[in-house]
């Protein structure tokens, strides 16, 4: 219980539930999906993708800080979800980063893809128009410069990086931001991740990987609801989706010396590298990743309530995670949610958005349900099938898994 200890004050996302937080989470708990057919760009002739979780349109809310001109020259999709899950995060902490803190904020929020979409765009127009990249490309696909542009629209001046573990991005913000808090190198941390993966190139290569889903022969015309199906007998890879979230960490003596409330704190994390294979997981090193996380919260396996699981809806990696979580908890396996079921793999967003429901269940003492479910007699596990269920949980383990084998779990203590 230390003064630079990590509290969560305030957070806000955008996910294919919704733009408003609390819709989201309403649809999470019914257990409705937020996939459906593929729109953000005309599907070629044979394109073998036809499914996506996308986010709503926000293009006619009025944007925090960026004005109509800003938009037409940020014009990837990162930039203004970013900045909207930060200021309404921002809104919810009732934090101003005024210039007496600003030295005293850190920017961890970053991205896995970026600003791809723009490259693309460039590069298309100078093949069919023989035109320059506009001067914006750059910086739109730079990504480093989604909290760079964070920084500069909040004031920020604190220490800023862009955390980079593919899948696991989201979370690992979050323990960078936790250990500059704890180092005593700011006082705030803006922290959280953006991706808007649906571009074509991006889409087509994770199918050729064998990632995507791909409905079975036959099953063509499956509704796209059902296609994303976490720890499921029938689970056929994970669907692509977009997404942003942000989380505001501060330390406990800077919550308390401002009166601010905070619903959570980070009481244990840890990162591990598989240095394995590049995508595929590894049991041992994802197993001591969660280990070493209940170690640092000085837990035991028994104190843990309830799981946030990566859980992709890929063949190996559920049935890695599972070996890994039944390694640890034996016979004695709490309730395993996997909310990817509900909004599919928001890439580097997927795990702040995850973490973000996980800290509203707490807070709430609910889970919400693990949809598209089909046993697995390989996979024993209780993932709340039956709809949303009350459940307190004072402590809770989130999990996150990325390519490159970068592995990131955190343990969040619920405050009372």
């Amino acid at each position: 219980m230390g003064k630079k200890d990590a509290v969560i004050v305030g957070y806000d996302a955008i996910s294919p539930l919704g733009s408003d937080l609390q819709g989201q989470w309403k649809n999470a708990l019914e257990g409705k999906s937020g996939i459906g057919p593929l729109t953000r760009f005309k599907l070629p002739e044979g394109f073998p993708v036809h499914i996506a979780g996308q986010v709503p349109d926000i293009d006619k809310e009025k944007y925090p800080f960026l004005s109509a001109r800003h938009q037409a020259a940020w014009t990837s999709p990162v930039f203004k979800y970013s900045l909207l899950s930060v200021a309404r995060a921002l809104e919810r902490s009732r934090i101003e980063i005024r210039p007496d803190i600003a030295a005293r904020t850190a920017v961890t929020y970053s991205s896995a893809i970026g600003g791809l979409d723009a490259v693309l765009a460039a590069d298309r127009r100078m093949h069919a128009e023989n035109k320059l990249p506009l001067p914006y490309t750059n910086p739109n696909s730079c990504i480093n410069m989604v909290g760079g542009k964070i920084a500069i629209e909040t004031g920020a001046r604190g220490p800023i990086t862009s955390t980079i573990t593919a899948c696991a991005t989201g979370l690992t913000s979050m323990l960078v931001g936790s250990m500059f808090l704890a180092q005593n190198r700011a006082d705030v941390a803006i922290c959280g991740a953006v991706d808007f993966a649906l571009v074509e190139p991006i889409v087509a290569g994770f199918y050729t990987m064998n990632g995507v889903y791909s409905p079975k022969e036959g099953r063509e015309n499956d509704p796209p609801q059902r296609a994303s199906r976490p720890f499921s007998l029938d689970r056929r890879g994970f669907v692509i989706s977009e997404g942003a979230g942000a989380v505001i960490l501060t330390t406990r003596e800077f919550a308390e010396t401002h009166g601010l409330r905070y619903t959570a704190e980070l009481v244990g994390w840890s990162m591990t590298s598989d240095a394995h294979h590049f995508v595929a997981p590894y049991l041992a090193t994802i197993k001591q990743c969660m280990l070493n996380a209940l170690s640092d919260a000085c837990l035991v396996p028994k104190d843990i309530a309830a799981i946030n699981a990566h859980a992709a809806s890929t063949k190996i990696g559920d049935k890695t995670e599972y070996e890994a979580l039944r390694a640890i908890f034996g016979n004695n396996l709490p309730p395993v949610s996997a909310n990817k079921s509900l909004i599919g793999h928001a890439m580097g967003a997927a795990s702040v958005i995850e973490t973000i429901f996980a800290l509203q269940g707490q807070e709430e003492s609910m889970l919400p349900p693990t949809i598209n479910h089909t046993p697995d007699p390989d996979i024993d596990i209780d993932c709340v099938v039956e709809g949303k269920r009350f459940l307190e949980q004072e402590f809770v383990l989130k999990n996150s898994f990325g390519f490159g084998g970068c592995n990131a779990c955190a343990v969040f203590k619920k405050s009372v």
